[in-house]
């Protein structure tokens, strides 16, 4: 399949009217996050060493995302022309980097490496179909639409080198679960607040509560209630457990009820 270009993006559709400033911002500190992919790929090669299938598929996974940061930039840098990107990315890369000194990996199995990979992929995707679903701006939903679906497919591509894995690895669904709700719990961590920081407020010193909280509160506040059915049955899926049916409900209800709490309550603190 051939993969989508930048020069496929209708960039000349861009409409000024239609930016909101503040999307703006989760746009640029999301180019940060994806253009690091590279990074990324340098860690999972050191923990896939010996997989040469893993490793080449990995490759190109990296390119991909290094694609996505680069026309989430080129779109930034339409809507604020004073986006330094380059400079941006250097504060972030300073700031923030991730373990690349590693023998194995840090969810102390490759089993655990790829659900934790599967539950990113299941992050990413429901973030950018949402985002695409809440903005009016056409270029910006079609660069998310594109994302979301090479996320969707990247979900897949580790969920297929996960099963092959488990074989292997004897990984049990429980610990398959504590995995999951370990990397679910790294979704406010320093990788996001620093990247939100690094892009929009370069004068300043890093606060990561503070940074942490602008971003869920603009983030959280796009997502609808099918996202995060989806999103759920993803990680469940991910897990080793059944992606439909009564717990699936239940999580959805749950996670819903606390992106709305922490969207609203974020928002009033910011009032």
């Amino acid at each position: 399949m051939t993969h989508w270009t930048l020069d496929q993006i209708p960039w000349s559709r861009f409409d000024r009217s239609k930016v909101d400033p503040e999307v703006v911002k989760l746009v640029k500190a999301a180019a940060l996050v994806e253009f690091n992919g590279g990074d990324y790929a340098a860690y999972l090669g050191r923990v896939f060493g010996d997989d040469a299938e893993f490793r080449t598929a990995t490759e190109e996974w990296a390119g991909e995302e290094v694609q996505h940061g680069q026309a989430l930039a080129n779109w930034a840098k339409l809507a604020d022309p004073d986006f330094d990107f380059d400079a941006a990315f250097k504060r972030f890369t300073d700031g923030y980097q991730i373990p690349l000194d590693v023998t194995g990996s840090v969810r102390g199995s490759r089993s655990g490496e790829l659900v934790a990979r599967c539950i990113v992929e299941t992050g990413t995707s429901s973030y950018y179909t949402a985002l695409a679903e809440a903005i009016d701006e056409p270029v910006l939903r079609q660069i998310c639409r594109n994302i979301a679906a090479d996320e969707f497919r990247h979900y897949k591509l580790f969920y297929s080198h996960l099963r092959r894995y488990l074989e292997r690895d004897g990984l049990n669904a429980w610990d398959r679960l504590r995995v999951t709700l370990s990397r679910i719990g790294e979704s406010e961590d320093d990788e996001l607040a620093y990247a939100y920081f690094a892009a929009n407020h370069p004068t300043e010193s890093y606060d990561r509560r503070r940074f942490r909280d602008a971003y869920a509160r603009r983030a959280y506040a796009v997502y609808r209630r099918h996202h995060v059915e989806r999103g759920i049955a993803m990680a469940l899926k991910a897990s080793g457990l059944s992606p439909t049916g009564m717990l699936n409900r239940c999580l959805t209800g749950l996670a819903c009820w606390f992106l709305q709490f922490r969207a609203r309550r974020l928002a009033a603190l910011n009032a």
